[in-house]
């Protein structure tokens, strides 16, 4: 599978999905303005890595901030995940924020 990496922005976040290394992650600020548009090439690769994945997969999110229309993607995305935990497959979920932040907690 063919790595899916997109460079943050000021709206949008960084996202590294590598079949092969082991890195999946999305971290950063997310309040894009089309966010369907956005989280679309997300899906679609996850979607066809729960095809087939790896052993164990860790993915890892460390979000500083994000929207309403935001959190259902990463709802989404998380589905996904627990789609593939009932389907046998390894999964862990790291959620990263800040200590002080009680929101993201």
């Amino acid at each position: 599978m063919e790595t899916l990496r997109i460079e943050a922005t000021d709206d949008s976040p960084q996202v590294l999905l590598d079949q092969e290394d082991k890195q999946f992650e999305i971290s950063g600020k997310s309040l894009p303005e089309d966010v369907v548009d956005f989280y679309q090439p997300v899906m679609a690769w996850l979607n066809e890595y729960r095809e087939k994945p790896n052993a164990r997969t860790e993915f890892n999110l460390k979000m500083i901030y994000f929207n309403t229309a935001s959190s259902k993607q990463i709802m989404d995305i998380l589905m996904i995940f627990e789609e593939m935990v009932e389907e046998g497959h390894e999964v862990v979920i790291r959620w990263h924020s800040m200590q002080s932040d009680e929101d993201m907690q």
